[in-house]
């Protein structure tokens, strides 16, 4: 009787609240995209830098970096992304944080499992960027947590909730400068003294929506590396590519 119930309230839900393209706004059948949006979606796939995993316009063979991993290398070990940041992703993300999208949660996490599958089978525990409480209390959930909740699960890779604080709030790094942005995230990032144990000694990846500078993912790769991690990843729905084909 329940199953039966609950499958009539979704029927009568798609038929009063059509779910809708992410992007078009046209009715699809289930989570996400319309065919045509789809279509337009730019997957980053090989070759890429294997440190910041931004796509190569060519093979240069196994282990290659780009002048820019060498030139200002990360804190964190790697990073990797599902999608580049265009405007079809654009336009996804911002459904997802400020639309209340949250149906496009788990379809952006299986997206993301699949894009750090390497990543994924040497990680101890998943870490998703935390925001600070009063934003997360404004926006009333944290979108990195929600992408890792599906990540684990389809992974088998433990989430932790406890291994990374936000300690202070910074200004939105909206139309800040590289420079500018890293110095905004200073002191922002912290491993409390409860969440130590989940730290120390173990592979972690940082899990969040978008990588534009890194300055975010480098400030918590540093918190957590400073606490005892062992080696910190990246791991994305969407970066940022500068150029239409070429690595930043």
């Amino acid at each position: 009787m329940a199953g039966a119930l609950r499958t009539a309230f979704s029927l009568v839900a798609d038929v009063a609240l059509p779910r809708l393209c992410a992007s078009c706004r046209e009715p699809v059948s289930g989570a996400g995209l319309c065919p045509a949006c789809w279509a337009k979606l730019s997957f980053i796939a090989p070759p890429y830098c294997e440190r910041l995993g931004i796509p190569f316009t060519y093979d240069p063979g196994p282990g290659i970096l780009s002048m820019e991993a060498i030139a200002d290398p990360p804190a964190y070990h790697r990073a990797r992304a599902a999608v580049r940041y265009d405007a079809i992703a654009r336009t996804i993300v911002h459904a997802f944080k400020y639309g209340d999208r949250l149906d496009l949660a788990p379809t952006m996490g299986r997206w993301m499992a699949t894009a750090g599958a390497a990543l994924l089978r040497e990680a101890d525990a998943l870490v998703p960027v935390p925001l600070h409480w009063r934003r997360q209390w404004a926006r009333r959930f944290n979108q990195s947590a929600l992408l890792a909740e599906t990540i684990a699960a389809a992974s088998a890779v433990p989430l932790t909730l406890r291994a990374l604080k936000r300690i202070r709030a910074t200004p939105q790094q909206v139309g800040l400068a590289r420079a500018a942005r890293a110095q905004n995230l200073q002191g922002a990032f912290r491993v409390t003294p409860e969440g130590k144990p989940e730290v120390v000694g173990r592979r972690l990846i940082l899990i969040d929506d978008v990588l534009t500078s890194g300055a975010t993912m480098d400030a918590c790769a540093r918190a957590l590396l400073r606490a005892g991690a062992a080696q910190v990843d990246a791991l994305v729905f969407a970066r940022v590519v500068a150029g239409a084909r070429n690595p930043i």
